[in-house]
């Protein structure tokens, strides 16, 4: 794990964010990006100069944020996009190649209700790189316990495992697997893919509504201080693929939560 990039929004909460970056980053010697967009649409008659003043203030408000974090021996370097999230995160990706973003569940200035709001919907959504969800306030330890939960033990490709497989290999963490079995579910779905049994300290199947039912049936049994599920289409935040956003009556842990994927671009 070489890079690791944190969007970086308004809310308070930035350097708190940051600073878990970069304490998870320091186990790897990572070199962490502070990411900022912003948009700017030059028009006939308009300054010439513009984008690069904006650029230049996105600039020196994450050096603000930078120099709140104790940086240890981390290199933190400064990425500013002009135009859309996900389209930087994208471009930003395909110049750097972005090992795993880092990101809060939600804005401050989002409704309480709501676990993933819009702007990390969005890049959960629209993205195909490896990220973790830290929720507002926590402040990193190695990894013990991790569930990882899931519907279906197919597994297209064994590098969608890479993210949990440098944690484990860091920090020794135990992984455990939850297959919850939903309604619809096949026998192929059963059939969990080797690669994950190979790194699991033990395999749990449950039968739910949905994945999320199992995981709150099992969290207590296994108190793990990581949560890890898969990004399918139809996988566990399912409901992103109609909505940005994700109510915390729909999923919510006080836990950081790894969601793995395959990058496509």
């Amino acid at each position: 794990m070489k890079n690791i990039l944190v969007p970086i929004g308004t809310g308070s909460n930035s350097g708190e964010t940051l600073q878990y970056a970069v304490d998870f980053a320091e186990a790897f010697s990572a070199t962490v990006f502070v990411m900022d967009v912003f948009a700017v649409s030059a028009k006939t008659g308009s300054l010439v100069n513009i984008s690069e003043k904006v650029a230049k203030s996105s600039k020196e408000r994450l050096k603000e944020v930078i120099d709140k974090v104790d940086a240890k021996d981390i290199s933190i370097k400064i990425a500013t996009y002009n135009g859309g999230i996900t389209d930087g995160l994208k471009e930003i990706d395909r110049e750097l190649g972005i090992d795993l973003i880092i990101i809060a569940p939600r804005s401050n200035d989002i409704k309480e209700e709501l676990y993933l709001g819009h702007t990390t919907g969005s890049i959960i959504k629209k993205t195909d790189i490896p990220a973790l969800i830290v929720p507002k306030g926590t402040v990193f330890s190695p990894f013990k316990t991790a569930l990882t939960a899931f519907k279906s033990g197919i597994l297209k490709k064994k590098r969608m495992l890479e993210p949990l497989l440098s944690i484990q290999n860091k920090w020794g963490t135990a992984v455990n697997l939850l297959l919850v079995k939903t309604p619809g579910y096949t026998e192929d779905d059963l059939k969990v893919n080797p690669s994950l049994m190979d790194i699991s300290e033990q395999l749990t199947i449950s039968e739910n509504a949905t994945t999320y039912q199992g995981v709150l049936e099992h969290f207590q049994s296994v108190q793990p201080d990581l949560l890890c599920v898969f990004r399918r289409k139809r996988g566990f935040f399912k409901k992103l693929w109609e909505k940005n956003t994700i109510l915390k009556s729909e999923f919510f842990v006080k836990i950081p939560v790894l969601m793995l994927r395959i990058k496509k671009y």
